[in-house]
């Protein structure tokens, strides 16, 4: 059984000490302020500093990763005659995991022996970057290439994501809501609660009055909805840290169980929720 690297997209919020110290290959999306030219990598800057700019007024925007970087990064561990398994985002929100797809393809001609699998999970941030950490531990036990890309196409379909954001002004440059509710939201004090849908797009579920009970409701979707109330969780949060503790320190109250994991949502997902967001993804039967 030859080798394999997995790869992702830095849309997975596992952030990069995580994934160096997992050996999982990345390819970042890029973002750029609008009062400046210069391009940043996801993991670039800071997080404090992004969303301190953010909060000052600055506004983000961001770019996919090509086809050609993909290619070449591809290349590399194909070169060094590696396998190659891609878990990505969605591509109902970012042209990335299009461009790995098209670049695997044309490789797939220059190496006839080897295995390139590119997935779509149609989801992202912390929802796709907990199926790569399943990817992980499945390695880490042996299992092949395929049984893991297995894993993963019959599983995506249950990684349930829900978030609520602080601000709706950040959904509204992102089109994702109308400038007249992002303002009645902002006057009444209203705060969404949104999905990954099973398409991979964003879908804005019900409002809420207040951030507390925006917090109360992904704890309340929690207990609904996933397959083991006692199983796993991952968090992720936009600069928000205590917030993302409370939401944990709720759910172990309620169902005795931590998070395995709360990380922090990368530049690149924060430019279309701003600083505030926070994550919650677990299995459930269906999304």
């Amino acid at each position: 059984m030859a080798d394999f690297v997995i790869y992702t997209d830095s849309a997975c919020d596992m952030g990069k000490e995580l994934l160096k110290k997992w050996d999982v290959r990345y390819e970042s999306l890029t973002f750029q302020f609008d009062d400046s030219g210069e391009e940043y990598g996801s993991m670039d800057m800071p997080a404090d500093e992004f969303y301190a700019r953010m909060r000052a007024g600055n506004v983000a925007k961001t770019s996919a990763v090509n086809m050609q970087t993909f290619y070449d990064g591809f290349k590399r561990e194909l070169a060094a005659g590696k396998d190659i398994l891609y878990i990505g985002m969605s591509g109902g929100i970012s042209n990335t995991p299009n461009a790995a797809s098209i670049a695997g393809d044309e490789l797939k001609a220059e190496y006839p022996d080897r295995k390139i699998i590119t997935i779509d999970t149609l989801t992202a941030s912390i929802g796709e970057g907990y199926l790569v950490y399943k990817a992980v531990e499945m390695k880490k036990e042996g299992k092949s290439i395929e049984e893991i890309a297995d894993y993963i196409y019959d599983n995506m379909q249950k990684v349930n994501l829900w978030f609520i954001v602080d601000d709706l002004i950040y959904l509204k440059r992102g089109g994702r809501i109308s400038a007249a509710a992002a303002f009645a939201g902002g006057v009444l004090q209203l705060k969404p609660v949104l999905r990954v849908d099973p398409e991979g797009k964003l879908e804005n579920m019900q409002k809420v009055r207040g951030r507390s009970q925006s917090i109360k409701t992904l704890v309340k979707l929690y207990g609904e909805r996933a397959l083991d109330r006692k199983g796993e969780y991952v968090i992720c949060h936009a600069s928000c840290p205590d917030e993302a503790k409370g939401l944990e320190k709720q759910l172990k109250d309620a169902y005795g169980v931590g998070a395995t994991f709360i990380t922090e949502m990368s530049p690149v997902i924060g430019a279309h929720t701003g600083p505030g967001a926070m994550v919650l993804v677990f299995f459930a039967n269906e999304r």
